[in-house]
C-alpha cells in the first residue's frame, strides 16, 4: 500500500540569530510529489486505528510530537466580497449577519498582535475580504505597515488577501511576511459547485506567485462542503502534487452561516476529520497540519486524537474570521498542560526558518548597515 522511499541525513543548523533550530542531525524519508490518487485512496480507506497509527509514526519521523503551533487569526477587513464562496459570510452576493466594515487601523491591528504573543501565539495571521488587490493601493501599503510591524515583534505573519500578482507577493515577502494563506478549498472536480466566481487555475497562480517570491504556502481545505471522500483525497492529491509542499495544510470543518448556501449543511464527522489529517500527514510529512475552523465543536479527546494522526497547529483565541471559536487561549494552555504539549517557538518549522534566513541575508546584501533582528 505505501510505496518504499529512500533517507536522507538533514543536518539542522542555527539558521536565525534569534531562533535556534536543533543541531542534531536526523534522518528522515525523502518526500514525494509524484503521488497517485489511488495511492492516496488507499491510504485515505485503511481502517481508521491503522491510518492513525501508521500517521503517527510518520509525524514523529519529522516533527517532535509535543509541539504544537499556536496561531492568531484576526479580521482586518470584514464584508462586502464580490465572489460567490457559497460557505462564506462575508461575501456580499447573500444576506448574512456579517456586515461590510473598511480596512481596520494599524493600531488595533498591532495590539492585537502584541496581545496575541503574550497569550503564547507565534504566528499572526491577517485576513481581508477580498476578492484580489486591484485597485487597493492605500489599503495594500497599510498592509505591508502592519506586516512589517509584527515581524518587527518577533512574531511569524500571515495574511490572506485574495488573488496576488507576482509584484505584489515579492512586496509582501520584503515586507517580512512569512506565509501566505491561499486554500483551495476541496477537489478540482467538486470546486465548480462551491465557487464560480474564480477558477481553481486561478488559484494555483497566486500559489504559485506566493511559492515563487519565497513566502511559505498555507494551503488547505474545509469539509463538509458536500463533497465525498473522493474529492477530499482530491483535495490532498493537489496539494500534495505541488513542487513544494505547503509549509503549513489547514484543515477547516464547515461552520454553516444563516444566509450562505450551505446554511443546512451537516457537520462533518470526527473520523471524517481525523482521517483527512491522517493521510494528509502521510503525504506530506514536513507539512504542518492546522486544526482550523470547527475546532470548537470538537470535544478535547477529539482534538487529542487529531493531534496523534498528525495535527501540529491550531489557531486559538475566541474569534475565527466571522465565526467564534470558543477556545480561549487559556483553556488551550490547559488542554496543551494535560496532553503534555508545548508550543512551537517561532520559525522553529525547518523550511520556515529556511526561507526567512534568505529574506534576511537578501536585506542585508541590499543594505550597507543592516538593522539588528528583531527579538522573539
Amino acid at each position: 500500500m505505501f510505496r518504499s522511499i529512500s533517507t536522507r541525513s538533514i543536518p539542522l543548523t542555527r539558521a536565525l540569530a534569534t531562533h535556534a533550530v536543533p543541531s542534531a542531525t536526523r534522518t528522515r524519508p525523502s518526500t514525494r510529489h509524484d503521488w497517485r490518487k489511488d495511492e492516496i485512496q488507499a491510504i485515505y480507506d485503511t481502517p481508521l486505528l491503522e491510518l492513525v497509527f501508521r500517521a503517527a509514526g510518520v509525524h514523529r519521523q519529522y516533527h517532535d510530537p509535543s509541539k504544537i503551533q499556536l496561531c492568531t487569526l484576526m479580521n482586518i477587513k470584514t464584508g462586502g466580497c464580490t465572489e460567490d464562496c457559497s460557505y462564506c459570510s462575508q461575501s456580499s452576493r447573500y444576506s448574512t449577519p456579517t456586515k461590510a466594515q473598511r480596512l481596520v487601523d494599524i493600531e488595533p491591528v498591532l495590539e492585537a498582535a502584541r496581545k496575541a504573543k503574550e497569550n503564547g501565539s507565534t504566528r499572526f495571521c491577517m485576513g481581508a475580504a477580498w476578492r484580489d488587490l486591484a485597485g487597493r493601493k492605500r489599503g495594500f501599503e497599510k498592509i505591508l505597515t502592519m506586516v512589517r510591524e509584527v515581524r518587527g515583534m518577533g512574531m511569524e505573519v500571515c495574511t490572506t488577501l485574495g488573488m496576488l500578482s507576482p509584484e505584489q507577493a515579492r512586496q509582501l515577502k520584503e515586507a517580512g511576511l512569512t506565509a501566505y494563506n491561499h486554500n483551495l478549498d476541496t477537489s478540482r472536480e467538486f470546486y465548480p459547485t462551491v465557487i464560480t466566481t474564480r477558477s481553481y487555475d486561478e488559484r494555483l497562480d497566486t500559489i504559485s506567485a506566493v511559492r515563487d517570491a519565497g513566502i511559505s504556502v498555507c494551503s488547505g481545505g474545509i469539509l463538509g462542503l458536500g463533497e465525498t471522500d473522493a474529492d477530499r483525497v482530491g483535495l490532498i492529491y493537489e496539494v500534495s502534487n505541488m513542487p513544494e509542499h505547503p509549509e503549513s495544510f489547514p484543515v477547516n470543518a464547515l461552520v454553516p452561516i444563516e444566509g450562505t448556501p450551505l446554511e443546512k449543511n451537516e457537520p462533518v464527522a470526527v473520523h471524517t476529520l481525523i482521517r483527512t489529517i491522517a493521510t494528509a500527514r502521510i503525504t506530506m510529512p514536513a507539512t504542518i497540519i492546522r486544526l482550523a475552523a470547527g475546532r470548537n465543536t470538537l470535544a478535547e479527546t477529539e482534538q487529542a486524537m487529531c493531534f496523534m494522526a498528525g495535527a501540529n497547529a491550531v489557531f486559538t483565541g475566541e474569534q475565527m474570521l466571522t465565526t467564534p471559536s470558543d477556545v480561549h487561549c487559556i483553556q488551550d494552555k490547559a488542554m496543551m498542560n494535560r496532553w503534555g504539549l508545548d508550543g512551537m517557538r517561532s520559525f522553529e518549522q525547518v523550511s520556515v526558518a529556511k526561507k526567512e534566513a534568505e529574506r534576511l541575508e537578501a536585506a542585508a546584501t541590499a543594505s550597507p548597515t543592516p538593522s539588528p533582528l528583531p527579538s522573539s
